[in-house]
């Protein structure tokens, strides 16, 4: 009891020199939510900087938001700009980062962010980044597309991305629609297993989301399913009162509308890759890119289907936030902002208080033959 009591002292402590020495930078939307006990969503931001073209990107940002409000929750979407880590950003913040030349803007695994704060650059924050500022700003749950993984070819480039490693450490609810098709989604969700993240279908049949598709080729199957956002909520809820330190994914499938079919993607896909190879493109720099070429293979059907798969994923991150703040209330627990913990919390002080005696000796000369006597003059020892 007393390590979780001290380790809780240290988070606050932690946040609080975080804040105070004005790395974040929240929207008054999010401090007023938090204040408030209401519910927030977090949102990531390379969908902005590095994950669609101007103005598609800042369009799909403000519908996302907007969702997330039209479910009674608030949106935080997450960005660094000019050194700062905004905790919301406004339509402003949005536009600046939207309108960034992608070279010069930084995507932001959890790696990145010292960098990109030291030297007062912009940034895009990833599912990592997100997830790992979400945390320190008590959001539970965010939204995005789809998470990184395990690349293609990984067995020879080691390509694995830190979206993976942060779902092991971080306990944060990440609700996406799978893995990007792009990747190796069954090398993926080995490797989530491994971590020991639980990955949950959120619908009514079992196959597990491929991003554009509602499921694989091969319908690979999701470890475990439920079916409303209440069912997610109580699984979150049960992390937490086990003090589990590791994320979740929900995995949402696409509205089927929009799905495209699986042997078309995995053609575009085998398509796109061959020319990242051609190009020698590795690194960060292959999702962007891979995306950028799905777009234009399919002429435009696999970015209407990321907009409506995120647009969709928002929707049910806030639901399952909602039904997070009612279980609060229910306890009469109200979840502590960043902003509440600085200024209601009294100082804790962790140390020792030194006493220090002063004795004065009245005689010049201490004389051991003489006995002494013992008793109090004016404050003196004699």
């Amino acid at each position: 009891m007393h390590r979780v009591r001290l380790r809780d002292l240290a988070t606050k402590l932690w946040r609080r020199s975080i804040t105070s020495g004005n790395l974040l930078v929240y929207g008054p939307d999010v401090v007023a939510a938090q204040e408030h006990g209401s519910p927030v969503v977090a949102l990531e931001s390379t969908i902005i900087t590095h994950g669609m073209p101007y103005p598609a990107n800042v369009n799909t940002a403000l519908r996302v938001e907007n969702m997330i409000r039209k479910q009674g929750a608030v949106p935080a979407t997450i960005g660094i700009i000019n050194g700062k880590i905004h905790v919301g950003l406004n339509k402003e913040q949005l536009e600046i980062l939207a309108r960034a030349d992608a070279t010069n803007t930084i995507k932001c695994s959890r790696r990145d962010i010292s960098f990109a704060l030291s030297n007062g650059l912009n940034g895009g924050t990833t599912v990592s980044g997100t997830m790992l500022i979400a945390q320190i700003a008590n959001i539970p749950i965010m939204a995005t597309g789809g998470i990184g993984g395990v690349h293609r070819g990984a067995e020879q480039t080691l390509d694995i991305s830190a979206d993976l490693i942060e779902f092991g450490r971080t306990p944060v609810a990440v609700v996406c629609s799978g893995v990007k098709s792009i990747l190796d989604i069954a090398k993926t969700l080995e490797y989530l297993e491994t971590q020991g993240v639980p990955i949950i279908k959120i619908g009514d049949t079992p196959e597990f989301p491929a991003f554009y598709c509602a499921e694989t080729h091969d319908k690979i199957k999701a470890p475990c399913r439920v079916s409303t956002a209440k069912e997610a909520a109580d699984i979150v809820e049960t992390q937490r009162t086990l003090n589990v330190k590791t994320g979740i994914l929900f995995a949402v499938p696409i509205p089927k509308e929009y799905a495209l079919q699986p042997s078309v993607v995995d053609t575009a896909i085998s398509d796109a890759l061959k020319k990242a190879s051609i190009m020698h493109i590795t690194g960060k720099e292959v999702t962007p890119f891979l995306l950028n070429e799905l777009n234009e293979i399919t002429r435009g059907q696999s970015l209407e289907a990321n907009i409506a798969l995120i647009e969709n994923n928002a929707k049910v991150a806030a639901e399952i936030a909602l039904h997070l703040c009612e279980k609060f209330r229910t306890a009469h627990i109200k979840p502590a902002s960043v902003r509440s913990i600085i200024s209601k919390q009294k100082p804790v002080v962790i140390g020792a208080s030194i006493l220090d005696t002063v004795l004065q000796v009245k005689e010049p000369e201490i004389n051991n033959s003489k006995p002494m006597k013992y008793g109090r003059t004016n404050g003196d020892l004699t």
